[in-house]
């Protein structure tokens, strides 16, 4: 697919069902936003036999030669003192990319990757490639509260004991993303996230439940609004050294004075080559973290 130079995907199996109650507010204008509704997920078996709880990093003779895959003790110094940790949600704190789930759900799954993988290999403008993606499918109110029903979204590996971990350092845990808040609201109630620490697109929909569009002022709805979102928070709070960490162009974005201190990618799902090979440290394991924090 154009824009995605390479991938190397990890299979994650053995997920258990877990019942929670997410509850979202509602609005009575013309365009509701969001919904009230149960929400299942699936997180990773804590079981001994799980293989999702036991995914092994890849190699750097496996991939060639991959200098930053060994941080340096800058890049360790950066990571152990950061006050924020600001994290990608699809194909990283997910296995899924929620957009392309959703369109396969309604049908329309084919297409719509293929605008995704414009989008995360950064060869066309995000707004241009979220506003396409949508528009092949339009997805009403009632679709997305079955998807969300039938589709619970699938935690990475090693994830809710990196953000556990981050917490009891002491660090602040921020959702970035391009999805939607429907999709992300249920991952951020599973790890612990306050919904005040999400920074992601919302849906928009007619009193009729008939998809009106999707909100233009957030600022991850387009190019640069992940920068733009890092910036916000750490002006908000006065951090000293914020990290953002995913796999796509959108994120790598985020790496710039004024926004995170460094940019760590996260390849245990899609190997994005031109986004790892500028990235601070690459990691194929989020245990490679955890470990780095003891």
């Amino acid at each position: 697919m154009e824009g995605l130079i390479s991938s190397r995907i990890i299979p994650v199996r053995d997920y258990r069902s877990q019942e929670i109650t997410a509850l979202f507010s509602t609005h009575t204008s013309n365009r509701r936003r969001v919904f009230y509704g149960p929400i299942r997920m699936m997180v990773p078996s804590n079981s001994s036999n799980s293989k999702a709880g036991s995914v092994k990093p890849l190699t750097t003779s496996s991939l060639g030669r991959l200098d930053n895959a060994l941080p340096s003790k800058e890049i360790l110094d950066l990571w152990q003192k950061a006050d924020a940790v600001c994290f990608d949600v699809d194909s990283t704190v997910c296995v899924d990319e929620g957009i392309d789930e959703l369109a396969e759900f309604c049908g329309a799954g084919k297409a719509v990757a293929e605008w995704t993988a414009r989008a995360m290999g950064g060869s066309v403008p995000f707004e241009e490639a979220l506003a396409a993606r949508l528009d092949l499918f339009k997805p009403s109110l009632s679709t997305v509260q079955d998807f969300l029903e039938k589709r619970p979204p699938r935690l990475s590996p090693g994830i809710m004991e990196l953000v556990q971990k981050l917490k009891e350092s002491g660090k602040t845990v921020y959702l970035i993303s391009g999805g939607f808040r429907q999709m992300i609201n249920p991952v951020a109630s599973i790890l612990g996230v306050p919904t005040e620490n999400i920074y992601a697109n919302q849906l928009l929909f007619k009193n009729s439940g008939e998809f009106a569009g999707f909100d233009a002022n957030e600022p991850t709805s387009r190019s640069g609004g992940k920068p733009t979102a890092v910036e916000l928070i750490r002006k908000a709070h006065g951090y000293k050294t914020v990290v953002m960490i995913g796999d796509g162009a959108t994120d790598l974005e985020a790496r710039k004075p004024g926004c995170a201190d460094l940019f760590i990618c996260y390849g245990g799902v899609q190997l994005r080559e031109a986004v790892s090979a500028k990235a601070d440290w690459l990691v194929f394991n989020f245990r490679d973290l955890i470990n780095s924090l003891e």
